[in-house]
């Protein structure tokens, strides 16, 4: 019986190595890289102390901070949304990793967007002066900003940019499981040889339509 080895075709090898594979998995490395920096930065930040200042209270001055967390939870809650989607983007393929990577692009915008808003809030302090006091039209004075916010700011550029390329060059990408060679096709099931003694092995090579008496 013959049989016919598989050669892989010269075009396969050149997509696998030219200057399209190769953008494909550069874009995936600074995916990478700059979404769970983005994330873990932004989070870092959100508990940091994002402002400061003075309230009037019975006994004299009392002086209050926020962190980024009391200010505003949307960078943080986003950071791990967007950690989330850079990690299903493995997970699903063509409109689905289009999508995922739009909510990646998404999450990060929205991220800078609630820092860069946030860092001239003094609200979460006025509350806290009124807390303080107990008298609700009490506010912060001697007001005072950190730099946190706007790394928090930061660490969302880091996740738009991530989902950025995700979107541009995600559909290159490899997939969790995938079960098909690098070329696209099924990989080839390798046929047992038939014993031309075993009577069982000669109904089976019939049955899927082969010849068990050839050469």
């Amino acid at each position: 019986m013959e049989y016919v080895t598989a050669v892989p075709h010269p075009r396969t090898e050149a997509a696998e190595t030219g200057p399209a594979a190769r953008r494909g998995r550069r874009s995936l490395a600074v995916a990478l890289l700059f979404g769970a920096v983005g994330a873990a930065v932004a989070l870092l930040a959100s508990r940091q102390e994002w402002c400061s200042g003075v309230a009037a209270v019975a006994g004299g001055d009392l002086e209050l901070s926020a962190k980024g967390s009391d200010v505003t939870g949307v960078p943080a809650a986003l950071a791990v949304v967007g950690l989330a989607a850079l990690v299903a983007v493995f997970a699903v393929r063509r409109a689905g990793r289009f999508l995922v990577a739009s909510l990646l692009a998404l999450s990060g915008a929205g991220a800078v967007a609630a820092a860069v808003l946030g860092a001239d809030d003094s609200s979460a302090l006025d509350d806290k002066a009124a807390q303080a006091s107990g008298n609700a039209a009490t506010t912060i004075d001697a007001l005072t900003h950190t730099a946190w916010p706007y790394v928090a700011a930061g660490g969302g550029a880091l996740i738009l940019v991530a989902g950025i390329l995700a979107v541009i060059y995600g559909a290159a990408w490899p997939s969790m499981g995938g079960r098909y060679e690098r070329s696209g096709a099924p990989r080839p099931k390798k046929q047992k040889a038939v014993d031309p003694d075993r009577p069982e092995d000669l109904w089976k090579a019939l049955d899927r339509g082969e010849d068990p008496t050839g050469a």
